[in-house]
């Protein structure tokens, strides 16, 4: 029985730097991170984002950003 795996992402870190503001949960440091995401289909690029993630340094959680 043969698997095929048709869809791929991939996450390529960019660049860091320190974000305004502080943790909710902990109270450390806040870091933005630029990651580019590709997504193939079938070895063939079909998007590409490069989206602006946040998260925590001392609790290494995630944190969103809402408006």
């Amino acid at each position: 029985m043969w698997f095929v795996y048709v869809c791929d992402e991939e996450e390529k870190e960019l660049g860091r730097q320190q974000a305004p503001g502080s943790c909710p949960h902990c109270g450390g440091k806040v870091e933005a991170m630029d990651v580019e995401t590709k997504w193939k289909f079938c070895f063939l690029p079909m998007c590409f984002k490069i989206k602006r993630k946040y998260f925590c340094t001392l609790c290494a959680r995630r944190l969103e950003l809402f408006y």
